[in-house]
């Protein structure tokens, strides 16, 4: 019997994209070779991600399977219900940055971000299916200031680390998002 229950539950994981893939419905992603960079950069488990959620990526963006699945869940759970019903729902992700093999805020002799192991992604905006834009840099403080400031709440949980506006000057036009885990829990500024 439990060799038949054990077979089964292999039989949906496979059925369902495998255990390491994009089994999330709305969660469109791509596996990819991994990606190597000098220093400590690359990304081992590296995917290309368009879609998350059912929302569009502006760009493909290269990434852990880790924070694809983080994406979708804030997606899910914060960003959508923050925008409603405002002009046709949430219909893309403005990706500021992605994988990318460099230094925290690109400061010399700092240690590698998130960035560097394809475990952080930062938006700029949101673009809604009505075509308007939601921008972090000036709604942050502006008319888009309640539903920005919600969506960035949301995101701490699903993400070890979020930073907005906030948090320092690199951050004032977008969010980063990265899946890095904290002893003391998530940091969220």
């Amino acid at each position: 019997m439990k060799r038949i229950i054990a077979s089964l539950a292999l039989l949906a994981m496979v059925a369902c994209g495998g255990g390491d893939g994009p089994n999330l419905p709305g969660l469109v992603a791509t596996k990819r070779a991994p990606v190597t960079g000098p220093g400590g950069c690359g990304v081992r488990d590296a995917w290309v991600v368009t879609e998350v959620a059912g929302v569009r990526l502006s760009r493909p963006a290269i990434m852990t399977m880790q924070t694809a699945r983080a994406l979708d869940r804030w997606v899910r759970s914060g960003a959508v219900p923050a925008i409603g019903r405002r002009g046709g729902g949430l219909a893309e992700l403005t990706v500021a940055a992605h994988y990318a093999c460099r230094t925290r805020n690109s400061r010399s002799g700092a240690r590698l971000s998130e960035h560097a192991q394809g475990r952080a992604i930062d938006i700029s905006s949101f673009v809604l299916a009505s075509g308007e834009r939601i921008g972090v840099l000036r709604g942050w403080r502006g008319d888009d200031s309640r539903v920005l400031r919600r969506m960035h709440r949301a995101a701490c949980g699903p993400f070890g680390t979020v930073l907005g506006p906030e948090a320092d000057r690199h951050h004032q036009d977008h969010f980063h998002f990265d899946v890095a885990d904290h002893r003391s829990g998530p940091y969220c500024r």
